[in-house]
């Protein structure tokens, strides 16, 4: 969705057991979908939750064993309740899940099998997690209206997502932002960025020093989230270094000036306008 399109939606969060880490039921205005999120640990108070008994899509989340980024399942029932019940007993990774229903009961086998496949693509596209799903499913065959239906019901669990701290489906364009460019340079490389309301954003053909010159003392943090970056073509072969392949969102500008660079650097002096002027002096 456009900037110029959005327009503005409310939330609702309910708290049945008045625990804001506990689960939350999530609801949507002029939407006929309902969330349900609860953390792994409170299994049974959410398996008990009626909409469990629904048919729908549904998102297993926790933070990777290996690397940097989270690692994420997608799934969908006719119930949900069996399929969590098999993955509470088979699959560790996960911390929490996030189950989509709709009030209405419209969902049907067909239409949430089509959800975890755009779920998948959309995940696999944006490239901001681990994908535990070993394959992209097919989505099946729909009417036009059931299609349009069914699209328009993701556009909203995608809305709903970011709001209730799951970033990993959100591809940010460096168009999105109006925000000044930034340009970062080094002995190798050189690479633009723009601040956004959801991270740092830095440019597809961005440059990245090649393994050779990482800092001999360099964060492991970085180390892992650079692999995975390798690992999932975000970053990829250009000479004897990398560049970007697409706009990449990073949580930092240290974090980002870290991974191109291959040291541990002050993303607020190493950014800098095209007047030369350090990210951190535009704040002030």
């Amino acid at each position: 969705m456009s900037k110029s399109s959005a327009r503005g939606f409310s939330v609702n969060l309910f708290l049945p057991g008045g625990d804001p880490e506990g689960l939350r039921v999530v609801e949507k205005t002029n939407w006929n979908g309902r969330g349900l999120v609860f953390p792994k640990a409170m299994f049974a108070e959410g398996r008990a939750r009626k909409e469990l008994g629904n048919t729908g899509v549904y998102i297993l989340a926790g933070a990777s064993e290996t690397g940097a980024l989270p690692t994420i399942y997608v799934g969908e029932g006719d119930p949900v309740g069996p399929r969590l019940d098999d993955h509470f007993k088979k699959k560790q990774f996960w911390q929490h899940v996030v189950v989509f229903t709709s009030k209405d009961a419209i969902l049907n086998k067909a239409h949430v099998q089509r959800l975890e496949a755009r779920l998948v693509e959309i995940a696999r596209d944006a490239k901001r997690c681990k994908l535990d799903n070993g394959n992209t499913p097919r989505p099946p065959s729909l009417s036009e209206s059931d299609e349009d239906m069914v699209e328009g019901f993701l556009d909203n669990i995608l809305l709903c997502l970011p709001v209730l701290g799951y970033s990993a489906f959100r591809r940010i364009s460096w168009e999105d932002s109006s925000s000044p460019v930034l340009t970062l340079h080094g002995k190798s490389i050189t690479a633009r960025a723009r601040e956004t309301a959801t991270g740092f954003v830095v440019e597809a053909g961005s440059g990245c020093v090649g393994d050779g010159e990482l800092a001999p003392k360099y964060a492991d943090y970085m180390r892992e989230l650079r692999g995975e970056l390798i690992e999932q073509g975000v970053l990829v072969r250009e000479g004897i270094g990398y560049r970007l392949a697409q706009d990449y969102v990073f949580s930092s500008p240290s974090l980002a000036a870290g991974i191109l660079l291959g040291n541990s650097v002050n993303g607020l002096t190493a950014w800098k306008t095209a007047s030369g002027k350090a990210l951190k002096e535009t704040k002030q």
